[in-house]
C-alpha cells in the first residue's frame, strides 16, 4: 500500500464539476477543506524528519502555513484542468489528489516515485493528478500554463492554472505571459501565493508598484484575497475559473499568505535573521490548519487526524522500502530514439545519423 488516500476515504472530489461539466464547483464540505489541510501539514512535517533523517538529499521548502490556498484553489478546479505548480509546491500535488506514498517515494529519489525518482521535490509532475509540472525557475511555470491553456481552448473548456510565488513577479517571462494571455484571452488563472518574502528579501523591497497592479496593465482583471481560509480562497478560485472556462479570458489572484518555516530547510542550519519572532507569531494566529479546525466538531477531526497519520506511515513505508534507481539507466528519457539530426549538426553528420537511448552518436 502507497498510502493512497482513496483507500482511506480522504480522497474528496472538490465539489467540482465532472470532466467535461461546466456547472461551477461547489464549495467542499468543511471536513474535507480540513482533511486537506491536515494531510498536507503533516506530509511536510514528515518531509522535515525525512530531510534530518538524510533519506530527502535535496531538501525541501516546506509550505506549511500556506496549505489554505493550495486547498481551496485546488477545490475549485475539475480534475481535467491543468495545474503548473512551482518549488513550493507539495501542497497543490496532495490537494490535487497524487498519491501520498508515491508522492514522498519521489522526494526520496525512489523508482517508486510519480516520476520514477527523476523529478524530486523541485521538478515532479503528475499528469494522474492534473498537475502537468512543477518550475524551480521562478516564474516560468506561467509562460507554459498560458500556451497549455491556449491549447486546451482549441478544444473544449479545460482550464489552465499557473501557481507562482511574490518573488516571480519581476520575472519577465512572466510579464511575457501576461501579454499573450490577455491579447488571446487565454482561460488561464495566474496565482500568487504572496507569503512576504522571496527568499530572504522582504516582497515591498523587491516589488515597485503591486502584484495585482502588474495583470492589471495588460487588462487582466486581478485582486487579493485572503490566503489563510481555505473557503475565501474557493470563492475566489471558483469565480476565476468559471469566468476563465466560459470565455471571459485571464484572471490573477494575489492570495495573502504566510510560510511558517524558512525558505528552505537548509534555513535550519543556518539561523538566518530576515524575520523576528513576533512577526511569526502574529501569522500563526491566522493558521490555516486552526481556523479549519474550528468549523469541524472536534470528534471528526479526530478521526481524520487518526487517518492521515495512517495514511502517511504506509507513504513512509512505501517510500523507503521503494528500490533505488539503477545508475545504468540515468540516460533514459532523456532523448527519443532514434532521434533524426539535421546535417550541419554534429560536424555535419549528415540526416541518417541519430542519438541512441543513451546519448551516443550513432549510423
Amino acid at each position: 500500500m502507497s498510502g493512497s488516500r482513496e483507500a482511506t476515504g480522504l480522497a474528496h472530489d472538490g465539489g467540482s464539476a465532472p470532466s467535461g461539466g461546466a456547472r461551477r464547483a461547489q464549495r467542499p464540505a468543511a471536513e474535507a477543506f480540513y482533511g486537506t489541510i491536515r494531510l498536507i501539514r503533516r506530509f511536510e512535517e514528515r518531509c522535515i524528519d525525512l530531510v534530518r533523517s538524510g533519506d530527502i538529499g535535496s531538501g525541501i521548502h516546506p509550505c506549511i502555513g500556506q496549505e489554505g490556498v493550495a486547498a481551496g484553489l485546488c477545490a475549485a478546479l475539475r480534475p481535467d484542468d491543468a495545474l503548473l505548480s512551482n518549488h513550493r509546491g507539495h501542497g497543490h500535488f496532495l490537494a490535487r489528489g497524487s498519491d501520498p506514498g508515491r508522492f514522498l517515494a519521489e522526494l526520496t529519489g525512489r523508482v517508486g516515485g510519480i516520476d520514477s525518482g527523476r523529478a524530486g521535490s523541485f521538478h515532479p509532475s503528475d499528469l494522474s493528478a492534473g498537475i502537468w509540472g512543477a518550475s524551480g525557475t521562478v516564474g516560468h511555470g506561467a509562460a507554459i500554463a498560458t500556451g497549455l491553456g491556449w491549447a486546451l481552448a482549441r478544444d473544449g473548456d479545460r482550464v489552465a492554472v499557473s501557481v507562482f510565488g511574490d518573488g516571480a513577479v519581476t520575472q519577465g517571462a512572466l510579464l511575457e505571459s501576461f501579454n499573450l494571455a490577455s491579447l488571446w484571452q487565454v482561460p488561464v488563472v495566474f496565482v500568487c501565493e504572496n507569503n512576504g518574502y522571496a527568499t530572504t528579501l522582504p516582497a515591498p523591497a523587491g516589488i515597485a508598484g503591486s502584484v495585482v497592479g502588474r495583470a492589471e496593465a495588460f487588462g487582466i482583471p486581478a485582486s487579493t484575497v485572503d490566503g489563510q481560509d481555505p473557503e475565501v480562497v474557493f470563492d475566489a478560485m471558483a469565480a476565476a475559473v468559471d469566468r476563465a472556462r466560459g470565455g471571459g479570458g485571464p484572471s490573477l489572484l494575489e492570495f495573502t499568505t504566510y510560510r511558517f518555516e524558512g525558505h528552505h530547510t537548509f534555513e535550519r542550519r543556518m539561523r538566518l535573521a530576515y524575520r523576528d519572532d513576533d512577526e511569526v507569531a502574529r501569522w500563526r494566529e491566522r493558521d490555516p490548519l486552526a481556523i479549519q479546525a474550528a468549523r469541524v466538531p472536534a470528534d471528526v477531526r479526530d478521526a481524520i487526524d487518526a487517518e492521515v497519520e495512517e495514511v502517511l506511515d504506509a507513504a513512509v513505508r512505501f517510500a523507503l522500502e521503494s528500490p533505488r534507481p539503477d545508475p545504468a539507466d540515468a540516460f533514459d528519457h532523456l532523448y527519443a530514439t532514434p532521434v533524426r539530426l539535421r546535417g550541419s549538426l554534429f560536424g555535419g553528420l549528415g540526416a541518417a545519423a541519430a542519438l541512441d537511448g543513451a546519448g551516443r552518436i550513432f549510423r
